[in-house]
């Protein structure tokens, strides 16, 4: 085999070599199933303006994503913090992005992990085909950019910011984790605010404030909800904070509402990605550690590329042990490659502890079945409380500790035995739910025909409360949003009773 490139220097037509190759493995050897891929090479400073807008190529304006873009900035400059080498877009085409400042090498392993790892993880895996619409995000992000740009330039970039502040505080909340609403195209979402723009101009007659007595103000463009927007009756609880006050706000302009959507669509779309964070990134490492050797093998790199892969790899998958210094929790690199190669293993040569653990899988000879099986139908929380295995845990040194509020000490609940394992899955799968790690808020109640105040209920678990000054500072944007006081109780998730002091009211 002829080698793909040598040394550290890239140009176009050896990323297109390493592309292709990279490309037949993925596709040929491994069945990888992905989206057209659309590579871009991009320079620091727009890999940093990319971090500031969170990922996404397409935003509208906030003066948070420029304070993310000086701090970044400040902490790579002064070598407190180091750029991911790609980011990578779920998107139909599949957007890769790239730095030009990688070495031929590192340019391989991206594409290997995120034009092909990533990307094989969107296409197939239920959360994001459920809930995202690949095709659209890109049109959206457009629509969404020269939205809020139209609406700045006629209400004002202060009016803008208040509500975006307002909804970003809130994104959390603006998320439908268990009921899913229809999805609509780009198409729909224009027709559908050209309806709202258009019923407001139809039913608005100037010559009702001719008559004697009659005093009928132009309201501004987009007060009116468009009948369609209108809920015949609200039914409570309601989980979708947002979504609630853009359907039911007393107070909010139609370009306020279409806002809100704005950021609720985003926060959906970003959801699948919270819920999947550390079997996608497992994904993307396996795959991208599979080709790379692949490629060694075939001689179409050199040792001295493969030496510079596996140090950026190693490091990529590095777990620190508790009482190190850079300890941050688990890795989600490490633990899903180490969760995957094990399934890998348990595939071609279990142990008899493996038979035991998982007889479905266990030599069948077919790991990269089995992994793309795994890929399409789980997520975080299920899938390791479905595949963290006992050797994955003894290689990671788990236990679950307990403790109490009061005591000043831990109590070893559960060690390496079989019931140990198990008590150690359960309770490393329920640190990775979301609607756990959120704070479960819902609209319990509104006085729609007296004083108009909101009631909220937080459901505490685990004695989880929320920080009082954070929380009145959110929800004096609920009350900015809602136009009336606003008051939130906190109940015991369990019990059901409120707690005693567990009430805050915005006036």
């Amino acid at each position: 085999m002829t080698l793909l490139y040598e040394g550290r220097e890239w140009n176009f037509d050896k990323v297109r070599r390493a592309h292709d190759a990279v490309s037949e493995i993925a596709l040929d050897e491994l069945g990888l199933d992905v989206y057209p891929c659309q590579v871009e090479v991009i320079t620091f400073e727009q890999m940093l303006d990319a971090y500031a807008s969170i990922g996404l190529p397409i935003l509208y304006h906030h003066w948070s994503f420029g304070k993310r873009f000086v701090r970044d900035e400040v902490l790579y400059r002064k070598g407190f913090q180091g750029l991911a080498y790609e980011i990578v877009i779920n998107s139909d085409p599949c957007l890769c992005y790239i730095m030009e400042e990688n070495s031929m090498t590192m340019q391989t392993l991206v594409l290997a992990h995120a034009a092909f790892g990533h990307n094989h993880f969107f296409k197939n895996n239920h959360l994001f085909r459920q809930w995202t619409d690949a095709t659209a995000i890109l049109d959206y992000l457009s629509f969404a950019r020269d939205f809020v740009s139209r609406c700045e330039d006629r209400y004002g970039v202060d009016a803008v910011e208040r509500i975006l502040d307002a909804a970003h505080a809130l994104q959390m909340q603006g998320i439908n984790r268990y009921t899913r609403r229809p999805k609509r195209s780009l198409a729909d979402e224009l027709a559908r605010e050209s309806e709202r723009q258009a019923y407001l101009e139809t039913t608005w007659n100037p010559l009702w404030s001719t008559l004697p007595g009659q005093k009928q103000e132009a309201p501004p463009a987009g007060v009116t909800v468009a009948p369609e927007d209108r809920a015949p009756s609200v039914e409570f609880p309601e989980e979708n904070l947002l979504y609630f006050l853009e359907k039911n706000s007393p107070v909010l302009k139609g370009w306020e509402r279409e806002i809100l959507r704005i950021v609720r669509n985003l926060a959906q779309y970003f959801y699948p990605q919270r819920q999947t964070k550390m079997m996608n990134e497992g994904c993307a490492t396996f795959v991208h550690y599979e080709i790379m050797n692949r490629l060694h093998e075939k001689r179409m790199i050199d040792d001295g590329a493969f030496i510079e892969f596996l140090h950026s790899h190693t490091s990529v998958t590095f777990q620190p042990s508790f009482e190190d210094r850079r300890y941050g929790g688990l890795n989600p690199y490490a633990l899903g490659f180490a969760v995957m190669q094990d399934i890998q293993r348990i595939c071609r040569d279990p142990t008899g502890e493996d038979r035991d653990w998982f007889p479905d899988i266990a030599g069948n000879g077919d790991p990269m079945g089995t992994l793309r099986d795994i890929w399409a139908h789980y997520r975080d929380e299920s899938f390791l409380l479905q595949f963290l295995s006992p050797k994955v845990i003894r290689d990671f040194r788990m236990i679950s500790l307990h403790g109490e509020e009061g005591r000043s000490y831990f109590e070893v609940a559960a060690i390496h035995d079989e019931q140990g394992y198990r008590s150690v899955r359960a309770a490393l799968a329920r640190e990775y739910e979301c609607a756990r790690i959120d704070p479960e808020i819902e609209v319990v109640d509104a006085n729609m025909a007296g004083n108009r105040r909101l009631y909220l209920e937080n459901r505490v678990h685990d004695g989880q409360r929320l920080d009082p000054p954070s929380l009145r500072a959110t929800l004096q944007h609920v009350r900015n949003l809602w136009g009336y006081p606003v008051t939130l109780r906190e109940t015991d998730a369990r019990t059901g009773k409120r707690l005693s002091d567990g009430e805050t009211e915005v006036s």
